[in-house]
């Protein structure tokens, strides 16, 4: 919402993605100059983004001017994206990550809670309504602006707190900033201290690396950027096609979660049934696709938050965000890293884990994708991470916020 002694400016779709390139561009020059964000695996959008977030803000603070941006393509990258991660989805990687998906869910229902918890211990400590604290906890984080936004109305109702739909969104922009900040150091921190090596694999799964042996895997022309996009085409119209059968039986989901299981679904069949069909999974070309629509999804995402609107909620918030990045960080250190196994793929999603656990899923592929390109690939990581991020996560959480509200 505008401010009315301030003038709004509103930016068009197309103008918005172009900016939205300017910024990752942005991003990748601070993060070559930057010694500082490079070393700590920050990845370029995330550098980009919120220089171009505190630009906004200066703009609204010295010039009363409000920029607003149509973000309608950016939702649409995100699908292409994560249909790009289903095409790259092997069944014997599904299955040989079955037992570590599962462990996964686990620790993550468990950090549900434990996120609440410092939410409600916030609450408490500034005698605020303890409903209030899904909004300092997953409502916010884990949940992000979307799920903020739907649980502030019935927190208000509930209390009468007044302030809910602020606290809310205040909570989901300053961890949107802070996943996207403290994943590559973590990562960095499990590497360095275990000596942690990568695994090989055959094939780039999101971005190229920042440094290749040489190797390659497939030519990039415009006829294999072509192969991807059609398959990338394709398992969206079918996606489409599923996301209405979901929605006539009452299932409603994001558009992304059925793309990723009919693209994973066309990647395990298509290839055995025509041997000689040109496939893109595991590409060069593909590699460069997921990297394209993630960047510029979060460029976008990131330079759009209007960082004014935190201005004047104080003390306690910045507190108990405080609180939850530190418990993220020492929880993912002392208990995540090992229960993964304690290895480099568990050292990448633990990038990973503070991406969405205090942000979203596509801050944590960008988190694991900047390590990845550093110290070498984690296919795993990429594949059952976003299975739990995008798709049990949100069930689980509704039901453990439903208890706390409850309170």
């Amino acid at each position: 919402m505008n401010s009315p002694d301030s003038t709004l400016v509103e930016v068009p779709d197309f103008i918005a993605v172009t900016i939205g390139l300017l910024v990752f561009f942005l991003g990748a020059f601070l993060t070559r100059k930057i010694d500082i964000l490079k070393n700590y695996n920050i990845p370029e959008p995330v550098a980009g983004g919120i220089a171009a977030a505190l630009i906004t803000w200066a703009a609204f603070s010295f010039f009363s001017i409000e920029i607003s941006f149509d973000l309608s393509t950016r939702d649409e990258l995100l699908v292409i994206f994560f249909t790009t991660i289903g095409l790259n989805a092997r069944l014997s990687d599904l299955i040989a990550g079955g037992r570590l998906l599962l462990i996964l869910l686990a620790i993550t229902i468990m950090f549900i809670i434990f996120q609440n918890c410092v939410g409600l211990a916030g609450a408490i400590l500034f005698d605020l309504p303890k409903p209030v604290s899904i909004l300092l906890g997953s409502a916010s984080l884990i949940g992000g602006h979307g799920t903020a936004i739907a649980w502030a109305p019935v927190v208000e109702t509930t209390t009468g707190f007044a302030a809910a739909g602020e606290i809310g969104i205040a909570a989901a922009t300053l961890g949107l900033v802070c996943a996207a900040l403290v994943g590559g150091p973590i990562a960095k921190f499990l590497i360095d201290r275990h000596d942690l090596q990568a695994g090989t694999t055959d094939g780039p799964i999101v971005g190229l690396a920042y440094e290749t042996d040489g190797k390659r895997a497939g030519t990039v022309n415009h006829i294999s950027i072509m192969h991807s996009f059609l398959a990338i085409n394709v398992a969206i119209v079918f996606g489409y096609m599923l996301n209405l059968l979901f929605e006539d039986i009452g299932l409603k989901l994001p558009l992304f979660v059925p793309c990723l299981l009919v693209a994973i679904a066309m990647s395990n069949t298509l290839p055995v049934l025509f041997p000689r069909l040109p496939w893109p999974a595991r590409t060069r070309a593909l590699a460069i696709i997921s990297d394209y629509s993630l960047s510029v999804f979060l460029a976008m995402s990131l330079m759009s938050m209007q960082l004014w609107t935190l201005a004047g909620l104080g003390g306690p918030l910045l507190f108990v965000l405080f609180l939850q990045v530190a418990g993220t960080a020492l929880f993912i250190i002392t208990l995540f890293y090992r229960a993964m196994g304690s290895n480099y793929t568990s050292a990448v999603l633990s990038a990973g884990f503070a991406g969405f656990t205090l942000g979203a899923t596509p801050t944590a592929i960008a988190n694991m994708s900047s390590v990845t390109k550093r110290y070498g690939p984690a296919p795993l990581a990429f594949i059952i991470l976003p299975m739990v991020s995008a798709f049990f996560v949100d069930l689980a959480n509704a039901l453990i916020i439903r208890v706390f509200v409850a309170l």
